[in-house]
């Protein structure tokens, strides 16, 4: 017998998973795994450290890639004095406290501007190429952050290094949180927030430091962070206790290293959260539904013993005695379907040998048509699966019947949480748009476009480098194009002679969206003494500046709320999907953003719409919004992940009757009607049809047996049908 053929292995296997089935509905219904804060609070504050971390890093990679991109430009064939260096980032940038360069062969400070820069807390001597930032103090005990840059022109070698403040990540949190960015040992070097500078705050950061230090790079969190992360609980306080989340600031063994990597940073946020003491289990609905589990478990196995298990072990030991020759005992024909009818056909073919041999002149009776309408196994199979799926009904109805009202289990914390992230999400694209107006202006301060080959490698290098563009070109005070890299161009001339950045097309296949920066050209007529710098974005640069695990979907939406990005699959120019959210979008006229539970008889959902509210760079004149939607039934609360959990053990339920029941009927059921109508049909008179076993088990060793039952009478002839046989019967239910 095949190992997992007959009718033996299914049901053995079939009590078993329930069972194991009814044992995880005491362990998943009945139990309560809250730890005094719900999963959705701690997971909202880590993927708020997430959002930090990644602002953080961006901002410090930013200002490396800034700062090596500037020396590479000032690194070419005509020298910069030192002085004019820091005039010209200055004047690109304004975001370093000060600035210097060093001669690297001697060490002595060439130029200088602004803030004083701590050069004495760095060994300037035998420095590589592209130093990675660093974090050292001051005279006056203030943290600086100090990016490197290395360059050569006229035969030396120059170290352009740039100072700034260590400031907490810029994203959007609420009153009632605390954010910390902590070194590799705890301590805390920049803090913002109302529980900031505390003892206890301070304990926590350096807790949450630890753990994330602690962690190795294959530990990555799930859901789009490249980076250690995670959440605690303080100690509980009465009725609140603190929710803490925390991320590193490093990159995962996916990506390349970024320069921010090195510092070993972690970025903390807490809160204080209400104590959620009330369990969620439900124990005594827990036992009921194991109890009428194995009670169900019990009943159908023992049923189909009786019907099935039984009867095919019984008719495989009297075919097997009949195909060796022994004829003197009569079948013990069974009572209920294709068992029945295989039965009584082996007592008509056993009746026909005893004819043959002479052993006996009785005749063989024709079976009644009441026993040729008789119900098969399949029926039965039917009949147990209802009985199966009754329960997981059951189960799946008192989840339609308990489930809590969202606005009763949704925490305001979580709604504003969801308000705060999509807010730090419109900023980062604000930030990012901004920047890339930064990048041009400053590359119009160095390129010069009548020297063609040299603006290309200029423009080919920016292109390559910073990611954000898909083409770059300068043109004349009438639009045409001078040199260009990447892509196409798209934005129509008389917008390429308009400084700032704008949206140029409001229909097709893809958004295009525009910055402009003016630079001062030489010539003798108006129009040619100027020249402008274009770029256009990748429409895929801000969809992943989008992407933020926990935040749902998500969408960048125009002025007219026409769709410019998505990190779901979106059209160009199209509607928002969700209904409720297009209507948040039209009530949402002020410069702050807004959240709101939006109800539904499906799916309740967080919501939350951010415009671009800072007023401070070109990206601001878009008036663009950010919108988010995250379900109700997903984002962890307790109310929610009980219910998950009826619903998980109600499909476990369906998915093993299932399984049982359809190993049944493919492997016994289905091989047994075709040998029934074998039998039949050899004891009406056919001779000519060889019957096959599909398996070797139980039911493929009747068939072996009828097929020498067959060899048998073909020798011999057999006896007349008409007078020894019964006539085939129809087709069976």
């Amino acid at each position: 017998m095949a190992v997992l053929g007959g009718v033996r292995p299914p049901l053995v296997v079939l009590p078993v998973l329930l069972a194991l089935v009814a044992g995880l509905t005491v362990f998943a219904v009945g139990s309560d795994t809250q730890r005094g804060v719900p999963e959705a609070v701690l997971s909202s504050q880590q993927h708020i450290a997430e959002d930090g971390a990644v602002a953080l890093q961006g901002s410090v990679d930013q200002s490396v890639t800034d700062l090596r991109a500037a020396a590479a430009d000032f690194a070419g064939s005509r020298p910069v004095p030192a002085d004019g260096m820091l005039t010209r980032l200055d004047r690109a940038y304004r975001k370093w406290r000060g600035t210097a360069v060093v001669d690297l062969s001697t060490g002595r400070l060439l130029a200088s501007h602004g803030e004083a820069v701590p050069l004495g807390k760095v060994n300037l001597r035998g420095l590589p190429a592209n130093l990675p930032p660093r974090l050292v103090r001051d005279d006056a005990g203030v943290t600086r952050l100090l990016a490197f840059a290395t360059l050569s022109q006229g035969g030396r070698q120059e170290l352009l290094v740039a100072s700034q403040s260590l400031k907490p990540p810029g994203i959007s949190v609420g009153r009632k949180h605390t954010l910390d960015v902590v070194d590799r040992d705890g301590a805390v070097l920049a803090s913002t927030g109302t529980g900031s500078g505390t003892d206890r705050a301070k304990a926590l950061a350096g807790t949450a430091a630890r753990e994330a230090q602690g962690k190795g790079p294959s530990d990555t969190a799930a859901g789009g962070f490249d980076g250690p992360s995670g959440s605690l609980v303080g100690a509980a306080e009465g009725k609140t206790r603190t929710a803490v989340g925390y991320a590193s600031v490093a990159r995962g063994p996916a990506t390349k290293e970024s320069p921010s990597s090195a510092l070993g940073l972690t970025v903390v946020t807490t809160v204080r959260t209400e104590r959620h003491g009330v369990g969620t289990g439900d124990l005594r609905l827990a036992l009921l539904a194991a109890a009428v589990l194995l009670a169900l478990a019990v009943g159908v196995t023992v049923a189909l013993h009786m019907v099935l298990q039984r009867p095919v072990l019984r008719l495989r030991r009297d075919a097997q005695r009949i195909g060796s020759g022994d004829l003197t005992a009569p079948v013990r024909v069974p009572r209920f379907g294709e068992p029945a009818r295989v039965g009584a056909a082996l007592e008509v073919l056993r009746r026909q040998l005893r004819r043959r041999d002479g052993q006996s002149q009785e005749t063989a009776a024709q079976p009644s048509a009441k026993d040729r309408r008789r119900l098969g196994l399949r029926t039965v199979l039917v009949v147990c699966a209802f009985a199966l799926l009754a329960w997981p009904t059951a189960m799946l109805l008192t989840l339609g019947s308990t489930l809590p009202h969202p606005a009763a289990v949704v925490p305001r914390l979580i709604s504003d949480d969801q308000r705060q992230r999509t807010e730090t999400t419109a900023d980062r694209v604000r930030r990012g748009i901004n920047d890339g107006y930064a990048d041009l202006a400053h590359l119009a301060t160095v390129i010069d476009a009548s020297r063609s080959q040299e603006a290309r490698r200029i423009l080919d290098s920016s292109l390559e480098q910073h990611g954000r563009y898909r083409s770059l070109y300068v043109v004349d005070g009438a639009g045409k194009i001078l040199v260009r890299a990447g892509g196409e161009p798209r934005t129509p001339e008389k917008v390429r002679i308009r400084s700032g950045v704008r949206q140029t097309n409001t229909s097709g296949t893809e958004p295009v969206l525009a910055a402009v920066a003016p630079q001062q050209g030489k010539g003798a007529s108006a129009k040619s003494q100027h020249r402008y710098v274009v770029g256009e974005f990748k429409v895929q640069y801000l969809a992943g500046i989008l992407n933020r695990p926990g935040l749902g979907s998500v969408w960048l939406v125009d002025s007219a709320h026409r769709v410019i990005a998505s990190n779901k699959g979106f059209v160009a120019f199209g509607r928002v999907s969700d209904g409720r959210l297009r209507n948040r979008l039209d009530a949402v006229r002020t410069a702050k953003g807004s959240a709101e539970l939006l109800l539904g008889w499906r799916d309740p959902a967080v919501a939350a719409v951010a415009p671009f509210n800072d007023k401070r760079g070109v990206a601001s004149a878009l008036g663009w919004k950010v919108a988010s939607i995250r379900p109700v039934f997903w984002i962890g609360l307790p109310e929610y992940e009980a219910q998950r959990r009826i619903m998980l053990v109600g499909l476990l339920g369906v998915t093993t009757g299932a399984l049982c029941l359809g190993w049944l009927h493919l492997v016994v059921v289905r091989p047994l009607r075709e040998v029934a109508q074998g039998a039949e049909g050899l004891a009406a008179g056919d001779r000519a049809t060889v019957l096959y076993p599909r398996y070797h088990d139980e039911v493929g060793s009747v068939a072996r047996s009828l097929e020498l039952i067959r060899q048998r009478l073909a020798r011999t002839g057999g006896a007349h049908p008409s007078s020894t046989s019964p006539s085939r019967p129809g087709p069976r239910s």
